[in-house]
């Protein structure tokens, strides 16, 4: 079936395509070939600004300035609603791709020309533009803000939010940090699991998450910590998504198997394996082999076995856009519940 199409392919983009076309057909994750070139070529840049894309002016018009990008400090004078006129000397006009003026200039002195409609003034600014791989961790971070201020407000300050990003040792450290630190005092906290690649964290989430108070710490009547205090020993909710994948659908398996609490959002692809990603000849070219399936008590593997949330919720695609994140604010509403009822 796949012999025909060899004679036309000529570079391992396509070869890697072919392969992962191949291996769908035996409907198991974590395998398929990829592509990974030494070098990824041209790196368009970023100035760490979201734009108005109702504008149709000259230029780019300045939405946001996202925190911690090259604007955000206190010597620039760039605000929402400015026109971006040049970079480098090069006027941006209707008729301009401007991806392509930010070429390579990543962490280069770059010469930015800016013009404020509301008072006619027009200056110069001197930044170091980011890669775009910086960009998305900012932008990652400024859904992660907006999530927190989310749960913090329709839960009335009583709950917390984590989100963890991969199943691994930062991810973790992130969440025992806020969890403990900032959030202890919560009656409740939101974990967010969804779009995680996966890892290997189901052990550490179950045992941070399994905490039972047994003793309360009391300076002169006053309740200071409750014992376990290096684990979570309130009540949580979970929330997951269609894009979890691999230790993102073991996580939650194992979260609502061991009742530590419920799980809200979309179902998730059964795809909890271990896989050996394995450089083939050519180093451009990696293959997945899945080596470990996970078997439960009943003979069942993971793999391929659907989860189920508690709460089935869809994020519609037309509401979502508005700002309003329907699965966490379920989320909120259930553990609130959870928590009342006790």
């Amino acid at each position: 079936a796949y012999r025909k199409f060899l004679p036309h392919i000529n570079n391992n983009y396509d070869f890697a395509e072919l392969l992962s076309e191949l291996l769908g057909e035996l409907n198991v994750s974590h395998t398929g070939g990829r592509y990974r070139p030494s070098s990824s070529g041209d790196r368009t840049a970023s100035l760490g600004l979201l734009y108005d894309w109702t504008y149709t002016g000259k230029g780019l018009k300045v939405d946001e300035i996202i925190e911690k990008g090259p604007f955000d400090r206190k010597n620039s004078d760039i605000t929402a609603g400015c026109i971006i006129e040049k970079i480098n000397g090069e006027t941006i006009d209707n008729n301009t791709d401007y991806t392509a003026i930010f070429n390579d200039i990543a962490g280069k002195k770059t010469l930015v020309t800016i013009h404020n409609p509301a008072d006619n003034k027009t200056w110069d600014e001197v930044i170091l533009p980011i890669s775009s791989g910086t960009m998305n961790t900012l932008l990652y971070n400024r859904w992660v803000k907006q999530r927190a201020a989310d749960v913090d407000k329709w839960s009335g300050g009583r709950l917390g939010y984590v989100h963890i990003e991969s199943m691994d040792d930062a991810s973790y450290r992130t969440i025992y940090a806020d969890l403990l630190g900032k959030y202890v005092d919560k009656d409740g906290i939101v974990i967010d699991t969804r779009w995680n690649g996966g890892g290997r964290l189901h052990e550490d989430i179950e045992v941070l998450f399994s905490g039972k108070k047994y003793l309360t710490q009391v300076i002169r009547g006053e309740d200071i910590c409750d014992m376990p205090s290096r684990r979570w020993n309130k009540p949580s909710i979970m929330v997951q998504c269609e894009a979890n994948y691999s230790n993102a659908h073991g996580t939650p398996w194992v979260y609502k198997h061991l009742n530590l609490g419920k799980l809200v959002g979309m179902p998730v692809p059964g795809t909890m394996t271990s896989v050996n990603w394995v450089t083939m000849q050519d180093p451009s070219l990696v293959f997945g082999i899945p080596v470990i399936g996970y078997r439960t008590a009943e003979g069942n593997y993971l793999e391929n076995s659907q989860l189920e949330p508690d709460f089935k919720v869809v994020n519609e695609p037309g509401v979502i856009v508005t700002g309003e994140d329907q699965q966490l604010r379920k989320a909120v509403e259930e553990l609130l519940k959870e928590i009342d009822a006790k």
